[in-house]
């Protein structure tokens, strides 16, 4: 890979898939000038271990369909294949080691930001990474929390690569919810909805 070659990681649970989850990815990608986006289902979230996710053939499956019409995202399993909790340091330092030469930005909330701090290594994560925060309802995010996790040069660079992105209404939360009382949720695309059908993931029943 060349060495120049900008690569965009955005986790998530992906449970499922959604039209916010490629606004976001498509997003970062133009402002950013990123070669691709990784999109990277985790197989156990360490901070929602008490919910049970769709299986993650299911969910990956899911994204590949959702990311067909884009060559620039590309669904990454790399937590799904290597199971147990997924903790990003981990993830990070898998992709670099696969993508030598290349710079990663990680696509983060800014409510996932604020947490940062409690995350396993976050220091070593704030080096190995650049973290580029969605700015939310017009706001900047806070990154003065990170100042003691690394020192001052990795927080500049979260500062200064906030993504200002127009916000989409949808969640994964209010898709299941819709799948589950029998509708059809705007956000997601036909090809998704329908193997959701096929597959009766979320209660949506198989016609």
């Amino acid at each position: 890979m060349d060495a120049a070659a900008r690569v965009g990681w955005l986790g998530g649970s992906f449970d499922p898939v959604h039209a916010g989850h490629l606004h976001i990815a498509r997003g970062a990608a133009d402002a950013l000038q990123l070669a691709r986006v990784l999109l990277v289902p985790a197989h156990q979230p360490p901070h929602k271990r008490d919910r049970r996710l769709a299986p993650d053939a299911d969910r990956l499956a899911l994204l590949q369909l959702a990311c067909r019409s884009d060559p620039r995202l590309q669904p990454c399993d790399v937590e799904l294949r290597r199971g147990g909790v997924s903790w990003s340091i981990d993830t990070a330092r898998a992709l670099l080691a696969a993508l030598p030469g290349a710079r990663l930005f990680a696509i983060v909330g800014a409510d996932t930001l604020a947490d940062l701090p409690t995350w396993r290594e976050a220091g070593e994560l704030l080096r190995l990474v650049t973290f580029c925060p969605v700015a939310r309802d017009g706001r900047e995010p806070d990154v003065s929390t990170l100042l003691p996790l690394a020192g001052p040069e990795p927080v500049e660079r979260t500062r200064s690569h906030v993504l200002r992105l127009e916000p989409h209404p949808a969640s994964s939360t209010a898709v299941r919810e819709a799948l589950k009382a029998g509708r059809e949720p705007p956000w997601l695309s036909p090809g998704v909805l329908d193997e959701i059908r096929v597959r009766g993931l979320y209660g949506f029943a198989r016609e």
